[in-house]
């Protein structure tokens, strides 16, 4: 990734009941966006794609929204269905957390929709969109940004209504793990880490496991925090979340509830990412899926690459940092995958030197701690990082 950037316009804002029309002040937010992204991608000479979801795949105008678009940016949107949404978004995942050797339950929860996506090995098994989104049941069910009992309540039979026959569908006993992402699966990781730790040093959500405990603990918080005002005050909860989240948080919760899950991984790539995944697929002679290992390797290899390292020097340090750790495991006694963690920081115990040859030990530590290791998560990200200092 060259670069990233997002802007929330909320296309649903200001239309009464469902999403069902896009009103002039939020079209003009998303062309606004728009022409800001489309000068980030000019200055990287880069291709456009735009692609559209919900809030457009259900616009009574949305064929006025395109073209207004069209004519005042040049870029041409592609609107997708909500199983193709879910298919791109297990590619964006494929790409951060190593399930590819798993039967993995995606669960992607939007604005306007929540997508389930059943994926083995970079092949779809099963794929739905359902109208559950945060913006779409604050709307239904929060009317001023409000919370009741009754509101909460209600919120959470539709929801449960809405899951029934999705019930019927996927098999949880087969489902080998379950990654979740996007807006409120993060923003429910950063209230939950927020809550677990002071500080954890590290920056990035991806790959990290938060459970259904964890969860309820949140939603107690969030949905005793009656109004935005007082949900702002909640730690790690971002203040743009604040009058949406109550739905988000009910929404999630109610999965975990109807299908029995236990934990859940967040992915820091979703449906952006696979976009871009998908685009380059498509240009080349079908890249090769990454599987578990490979992914995290090339995350090492990536990073190395990046801070112009000495890779004859780290690789033989390496190989030697490996060897010793199997010829000593009867004195260490410790799990096969450390070697992993071993050979890892030191194939970037150097990168410091990237910064500054004074405490490039320190450097290192920073770089790595700070850097996205996909496929890797918080604890052995700081784990990697305390070895190569």
């Amino acid at each position: 990734i060259v670069d990233n950037e997002k802007e929330v316009i909320r296309l649903s804002e200001g239309s009464t009941g469902d999403i069902k029309y896009i009103q002039p002040k939020a079209i003009e937010r998303g062309i606004s966006a728009l022409k800001k992204f489309a000068g980030i991608a000019k200055s990287h000479n880069a291709e456009i794609k735009a692609v559209a979801t919900s809030a457009v795949r259900e616009a009574s105008n949305k064929i006025d929204f395109i073209q207004k678009v069209l004519d005042e940016t040049g870029i041409s949107i592609s609107v997708i269905s909500g199983v193709e949404e879910g298919r791109l978004i297990y590619q964006g995942v494929l790409q951060a957390v190593p399930v590819f050797n798993k039967k993995v339950l995606c669960i992607d929860i939007g604005g306007g929709s929540t997508e389930f996506v059943v994926g083995y090995k970079g092949k779809i098994l099963y794929a739905n969109s359902l109208k559950l989104g945060a913006v779409r049941l604050t709307k239904m069910f929060f009317e001023n940004y409000s919370i009741t009992n009754e509101s909460i309540e209600n919120c959470k039979k539709w929801v449960e209504g809405v899951l029934s026959p999705l019930k019927r569908t996927i098999i949880m006993d087969k489902i080998e793990s379950i990654v979740g992402s996007s807006g409120t699966i993060m923003a429910a990781g950063l209230m939950i880490r927020s809550m677990k730790e002071k500080e954890s040093g590290i920056s990035i959500l991806n790959n990290y496991t938060f459970s259904y405990e964890d969860l309820i603990k949140i939603q107690k918080k969030v949905l005793s925090a009656k109004s935005i005002d007082d949900r702002k005050k909640i730690k790690g909860l971002d203040e743009k979340r604040a009058d949406i989240i109550p739905a988000g948080i009910i929404i999630l919760a109610t999965i975990f509830e109807q299908f029995g899950i236990d934990k859940i991984t967040i992915s820091g790539y979703a449906l952006r990412e696979g976009i871009i995944f998908d685009s380059i697929n498509n240009e080349i002679d079908q890249i090769p899926q990454k599987e578990t290992k490979n992914l995290r390797s090339e995350s090492i290899d990536k990073l190395a690459n990046s801070c112009n390292y000495d890779i004859k020097h780290c690789y033989h340090v390496a190989e030697l940092a490996k060897s010793f750790f199997h010829q000593f495991a009867n004195v260490h006694k410790l799990p096969d995958e450390y070697a992993e963690y071993l050979t890892s920081a030191s194939k970037l115990h150097d990168i410091g030197y990237h910064i500054s040859h004074s405490k490039h030990h320190k450097h290192s530590q920073y770089i790595i701690v700070n850097s996205e290791l996909l496929g890797f998560n918080e604890n052995e990200i700081r784990a990697i990082a305390c070895i190569a200092r």
